[in-house]
């Protein structure tokens, strides 16, 4: 195993979905990293002086390169090793992956946001809020029908950037969740929560000490989803 010093850094958040979705492309690629979980009401040095937006996940290469953005890790993470092709679905293709992925990143992410923190906007945002989501999921549970996937008969990078958003809102009320009309998408999403990769990539790390290294992260299985 390489020592951790010598390995791309990662700052994350183990419940934020875009840190989850990087996670996810890392430890799949089989790409190996020194972990620093970062408490987000008290960001550490470290973090804002190679990422001034103080979000996570970041990046850090070895050779100083800052990745700030969840889907640019996973590109990077992909372009390095993809062995189960989630760059190159079989149906669609990864202009079209992407465009799901920002309507999901702004349109779905806004309705979620204010689903799940409805004390912090109007009724009548919350009121949209949740008629926007219901239409975004049960668009996905159309999409998903023909073959359990997004974009074809496997796995791909759509699927693994939208999860842990439909995750989040399916921990809201999980009973109004099982209650849905959406057997495609509720099966879609329970078959990834119950992975090993899942089950991985959502271990609990202890919180970042700055000054110390952070335990490696990487992957002991590769595997479908």
């Amino acid at each position: 195993m390489t020592a951790a010093s010598t390995l791309p850094v990662l700052y994350s958040f183990r419940r934020c979905p875009y840190a989850i979705r990087a996670r996810l492309a890392l430890a799949h690629a089989g790409l190996a990293c020194e972990l620093r979980e970062i408490n987000l009401r008290n960001k550490p040095q470290a973090l804002l002086d190679v990422s001034p937006k103080g979000t996570v996940p970041v990046l850090v290469l070895q050779d100083g390169q800052v990745i700030e953005q969840s889907l640019d890790v996973m590109l990077h993470a992909l372009r390095s090793n993809d062995p189960d092709g989630w760059l190159q679905p079989t149906q669609g293709s990864l202009e079209g992956m992407q465009a799901l992925i920002e309507r999901n990143d702004v349109f779905f992410k806004q309705a979620l946001d204010r689903c799940k923190y409805p004390e912090r906007h109007s009724a009548e945002a919350v009121n949209q809020a949740q008629a926007d989501a219901l239409t975004w999921l049960a668009d996905l549970n159309d999409q998903l029908e023909e073959t359990g996937y997004l974009f074809g008969l496997h796995p791909s990078l759509a699927d693994m950037a939208l999860r842990p958003f439909v995750r989040q809102y399916a921990r809201i009320d999980e009973a109004q969740w099982n209650e849905q009309p959406w057997p495609h998408l509720q099966d879609w999403l329970q078959r990834w929560i119950d992975s090993a990769l899942f089950a991985e990539i959502m271990e609990t790390y202890p919180g970042w000490v700055p000054g110390t290294t952070g335990p490696t992260f990487v992957s002991k299985s590769i595997e479908s989803l």
